[in-house]
Formats: C-alpha cells, sequence, structure tokens
C-alpha cells in the first residue's frame, strides 16, 4: 500500500507561491490535512496512506493551480483563504476575492461566513452582516463597498451610524457636523485607511464620494446608485431601523452590520436591528448572514472572550 500521495509541478513560480516563503504554506496544509506535506525538487507530497486525504490534496492543488491569484503578490492569503473555505469531505472552492482598484491590498475572505457575505451583497440588494466582534463583517462591507465604488458600479459610498455611545457620556463634541460624527465612523475610516492610499481616500472624500452622514440626518432623503454601510446597527430603534431602510432608491445597496449582543441602547427593549431582521427575514432580495464566535478572525483571545461572555 502506498504510504504518500505526489503531485508533480513544473511551474517553479507555482511551486514556490504554493510552497509559500519559507514553506509557510505548506503548514497550512499540514493543519487542513491533519498529515504531513513536504515538497523536493519539484514535487509536492502528502504522506499519508488514506485515499480520502489524498483526494481533498489533490482537490485543493487543482483548485488553486487553477487560479491566477496563485501567482500573485497575495499567494499566501489566497492559499488561506481557499483552505479557510474548504468543505472537509468535498474538497475546496474558490472563494470571491475583492480586488479594489487603486487599493493597497486585495481582501480574502478568511472563514465561511465571510464568503457568504460577499455572495449575499453581490446577490442581494440588503444585506445584514449579524454577529460578535472580530469576524470582520464590517471589514469585508468597506472592501467590497470600496470596490463598487472604485470600479464605477456606484456613485456614492455612504457612511452612516446612530450616534450612541457605549455606556458613557462623551458631552457634545466641538465642530462641523462632519467633525461631531467623525468619532463615531472612525472604526470605518480606519479600515479604508489600510485599503486605499491616503491620496486617494482623500480625493474622494474631497469630491463627497464618500459621504460621512448621522443616521438622524438620513429622514427625507432617497439614495440612489449608492452603496450605503450603517454600522454598529444594534444602536438603532425600530423606527430609525424603518426609516433607513426605506431611504433605498434605484441602484443602491444597503449593507447592514451590527452586534445583537451589544446594543447600547437604554430602556428600550428591543434594537430595531433585531425587530427588523425578524420581520424581514423572508423577503426576496434580502440577505442576513450570521457569525458567531467560532468566526472570530482578531487576536484569539478575542473568541475566548466572547465565549466567556455567552456562558455567563
Amino acid at each position: 500500500m502506498d504510504t504518500s500521495y505526489t503531485i508533480v509541478l513544473e511551474d517553479q513560480t507555482v511551486l514556490s507561491s504554493l510552497c509559500g516563503a519559507n514553506d509557510e504554506n505548506l503548514q497550512v496544509f499540514e493543519t487542513y490535512l491533519g498529515v504531513p506535506v513536504i515538497c523536493r525538487g519539484n514535487e509536492v507530497t502528502v504522506l499519508t496512506s488514506d485515499q480520502a486525504v489524498c483526494n481533498r490534496f489533490q482537490k485543493l492543488i487543482d483548485t488553486l493551480l487553477k487560479s491566477p491569484e496563485i501567482t500573485s503578490e497575495s499567494s499566501a492569503e489566497f492559499i488561506a483563504s481557499c483552505v479557510a473555505n474548504s468543505v472537509p469531505q468535498g474538497g475546496a472552492f474558490c472563494p470571491q476575492c475583492i480586488h479594489i482598484p487603486r487599493g493597497i491590498k486585495s481582501v480574502y475572505p478568511k472563514n465561511r461566513k465571510q464568503a457568504a457575505l460577499i455572495d449575499s451583497i453581490y446577490t442581494n440588494d440588503i444585506t445584514f452582516g449579524l454577529g460578535p466582534a472580530g469576524t470582520g463583517k464590517t471589514y469585508i462591507a468597506v472592501a467590497l463597498a470600496l470596490k463598487l465604488l472604485l470600479s464605477h458600479k456606484m456613485r456614492k459610498l455612504i457612511l452612516t451610524r446612530p450616534v450612541v455611545e457605549a455606556g458613557e457620556s462623551l458631552g457634545f463634541l466641538p465642530g462641523d457636523l462632519v467633525q461631531k460624527i467623525n468619532p463615531y465612523l472612525r472604526p470605518l475610516f480606519d479600515i479604508m485607511e489600510t485599503l486605499l492610499p491616503a491620496d486617494v481616500l482623500r480625493s474622494m472624500e474631497e469630491s463627497n464620494t464618500i459621504e460621512v452622514a448621522p443616521l438622524a440626518y438620513m429622514r427625507g432623503r432617497t439614495l440612489h446608485n449608492a452603496v450605503v454601510i450603517l454600522d454598529e446597527a444594534q444602536n438603532t430603534t425600530k423606527e430609525q431601523m424603518k426609516m433607513f431602510l426605506t431611504r433605498m432608491g434605484e441602484g443602491s445597496k444597503l449593507i447592514i452590520t451590527g452586534d445583537p449582543s451589544q446594543s447600547d441602547i437604554r430602556g428600550r427593549s428591543e434594537s430595531g436591528l433585531v425587530h427588523a431582521v425578524s420581520l424581514i427575514r423572508t423577503i426576496d432580495r434580502i440577505g442576513i448572514v450570521e457569525f458567531s464566535a467560532d468566526d472570530v478572525v482578531r487576536h484569539s483571545l478575542v473568541q475566548k472572550i466572547i465565549n466567556a461572555y455567552e456562558k455567563q
């Protein structure tokens, strides 16, 4: 009985990308397959006699080799994304990568829920991304919104969120409206600064291609050909959420993100996010992707902290 399975690769560039710097990608394969993976010359070998594992290995390699991403500068992230999105018994599939025109880097879904969120935003007019902190739902939303904007699929990107402090009163903030709302939307700009060169981002702000708006100022507007992100939506009231959802005009996409377990609303029994999801879940062209603590991609301690609070 054979105790190994070998794939021969003639293209040295592909082989180098497949193995990664210091063979770091081979370690990713080993974690996924549960058996050693080695490279000798132009051969990549999995050390096992288990035919099912060999089949999974072959399907994964086939998936990687079919994509031009394998020889890109971000090949390591691409490989990690494919492995993370692989179905243990069904082989691998290539999740949609987010390539932002004029961007600093591409974004690859790190798990199946992130891949599902990307698919939902492309497919539906309204998408809800629900789940705990650190699952990457807002990061994916911002990255995909920038891609739609910079590839001229959308005319404008609007960022909004309810102006609610997290358990403490900050008093009146100085400055004009944008300056007042900026601290609340700072997390979204932090993401954009990691994805776009400073001059591109500044140009988009100056041309009002990117607009920031407090949720309270959305009433009466009709938003056409815009991608609109409502962040921290768990802090909306039922009335605010209804008002926001009905702002949608032709050719627009709404992306709503929030963590139902972290509402900062005081004196109200139910947030607008929870109410809306329960009310419109079955409507066509509305997607709902729910993340859990298992989908956390931030620091490993974040997942443990969330689990500890959930147990309590």
